[in-house]
């Protein structure tokens, strides 16, 4: 089957999509989805058939129902069984209505056969196969028929209930297992959010079923759910950009595959209108994922999890930028980095703070004295007694951080100098004999210890901060205590409080911070 997409706004032909069985559709809240759907209906007479649990599950009134729709086929079983009229006004509450006219139908005309000397097969009526495919998603319950309603039961449990007592969730299992059934045949089936009301432990096993039942449909979903959207097989993808309404016109594109992203984030990323920050940590319990939508609010704030999953993610979006046209930038620690391996990484959009990881930002000294000045403290004397401790702290462990730093350096050359061609095991061995020499480890040391002994001489705050990854640094500053906190953990969520009031102390906060990136408002 051929799919026509609508109207382009700039435009170029409209493409039209050949030979897939799933299309999903996703864009930005207000960016003419919807309208991109009802277009794609409209694209499709006689063949276009749209379920909506939302719609389904509560009184919705059209002035003239689509062709084919559930709707439909309910006022025309009404109009031809005046005898047993319903008056049912929900769309889930006229499919059962259907469903079991339709048993009724089917087992009177085998009735009515047999008892005329005719061979017949016992029918087999879509309400049972609505049964089976319930079953098959809900293992321990059972749907039930009897003296012409709809019943259900729970494993172990004796008593039955009516449809009433379904939650939502379960009615709309039921609607959408017996809704496509009714589709005509090689329908185009639009689904509106296919998420609402089920639950994600389910999703993926109840619409590959629901497809499995209908493999001559075409299957649209129209869904912010981009776990879904990643999870079909044979999908293709169209991201809604905006909608002209003079023009009746969208900015549209039909998707490549991201194979270093992953389709599930890419999807996500595309639903963001605002240019993407990729930055290390999850996304409930990391401070990059609490702290940096407070600082770049111009952002949509991703958390991936590692450095090096930041810098690939930034590389292979900015390499599709041509199709997305959304900017995209990353946000990795500092660590034990050098110069030229933190110029190296801001070249490719790659933030680096000026401090060593991201607990280190909450000490910076324009950070401490909006929170001083936020609690009625004299923001100089707490400057300077947060300054006193954490120099104190760094002389005492001077030494082992001069020796990771030097174990990080070590591995990085180590790493560049063995990435090379040789032509023997022997050239393997004799490379491996100089290279401590080549390395000097110990010289590099010793001169770690000197300039890291000269910070604290000259009490360079702000090169310590770059150099000391020490996480204990925020409760043995004592910082908390000497801005009004009880424990550390006070003083992290009062910095981000700050941020959310928006108030004169968040916007030093934020220039704290972004001077730290070398990042000038």
């Amino acid at each position: 089957m051929e799919i026509q997409l609508p109207k382009r706004l700039d435009g170029k032909a409209p493409a039209a999509l050949r030979d897939t069985k799933q299309i999903t559709i996703i864009g930005a809240n207000g960016s003419g989805k919807s309208r991109f759907c009802a277009a794609l209906m409209e694209a499709c007479p006689g063949n276009a058939f749209r379920v909506s649990a939302l719609r389904a599950l509560f009184p919705y009134q059209e002035t003239t129902p689509l062709p084919g729709s559930i709707r439909d086929i309910f006022d025309r079983t009404n109009a031809s069984n005046p005898q047993v009229t319903n008056k049912a006004v929900t769309e889930f509450d006229q499919l059962s209505y259907v469903m079991l006219i339709d048993e009724f139908r089917d087992l009177m005309n085998y009735k009515t056969r047999r008892l005329m000397g005719e061979q017949a097969a016992f029918p087999k009526t879509k309400l049972d196969t609505v049964v089976r495919v319930w079953q098959e998603v809900f293992p321990k319950n059972k749907v039930l028929r009897e003296n012409g309603k709809l019943l259900f039961a729970t494993e172990g449990h004796a008593d039955s209930y009516p449809s009433l007592r379904l939650s939502d969730g379960e009615k709309a299992v039921l609607y959408y297992i017996g809704a496509v059934l009714y589709a005509m045949p090689n329908a185009v089936i639009l689904v509106d959010d296919p998420e609402t009301f089920i639950h994600h432990s389910i999703m993926h096993t109840l619409w590959n079923v629901i497809e499995s039942i209908r493999p001559d449909c075409t299957f649209i979903y129209n869904t912010h759910d981009v776990d879904f959207a990643s999870s079909r097989v044979d999908n293709q993808c169209v991201w809604v950009k905006a909608f002209d309404p003079e023009a009746k016109a969208w900015d549209y594109e039909v998707m490549p595959t991201s194979q270093n992203l992953g389709d599930a984030l890419y999807f996500e990323i595309l639903g963001s209108r605002k240019p993407i920050l990729f930055v290390e940590g999850d996304d409930r319990h990391s401070l990059d994922s609490r702290l940096y939508p407070l600082i770049f609010p111009e952002y949509t704030v991703k958390p991936l999890g590692s450095c090096d999953k930041v810098i690939e993610s930034v590389r292979s979006f900015s390499d599709l930028r041509s199709f997305h046209r959304l900017d995209s930038r990353g946000i990795v620690d500092r660590d034990r980095r050098n110069d030229q391996e933190v110029a190296y990484l801001r070249q490719r959009n790659i933030y680096v703070p000026d401090v060593a990881e991201i607990e280190n930002l909450f000490m910076l000294e324009g950070v401490i004295r909006a929170v001083a000045r936020h609690k009625h403290r004299d923001e100089n004397a707490v400057f300077e007694a947060v300054k006193r401790n954490v120099l104190a702290l760094f002389n005492h462990e001077l030494k082992p951080q001069a020796l990771e730093h030097v174990r990080h350096r070590v591995k990085r050359n180590v790493e560049m100098r063995i990435d090379m061609k040789f032509r023997t095991i022997n050239d393997v061995e004799v490379h491996m004999v100089d290279l401590v020499k080549e390395i000097n480890p110990r010289g590099m040391y010793d001169a770690m210890c000197r300039e890291f002994h000269q910070y604290v001489k000259n009490r360079d705050y702000k090169a310590v901060l770059r150099v000391f990854n020490y996480k204990q640094m925020l409760g043995d500053s004592k910082v908390a205590q000497l801005c009004g906190f009880h424990r550390k953990d006070d003083y992290l969520r009062g910095v981000l409080n700050i941020l959310k009031d928006g108030e004169r102390e968040a916007m030093a906060i934020q220039k704290a911070v972004k001077e730290c990136f070398l990042i000038d408002d």
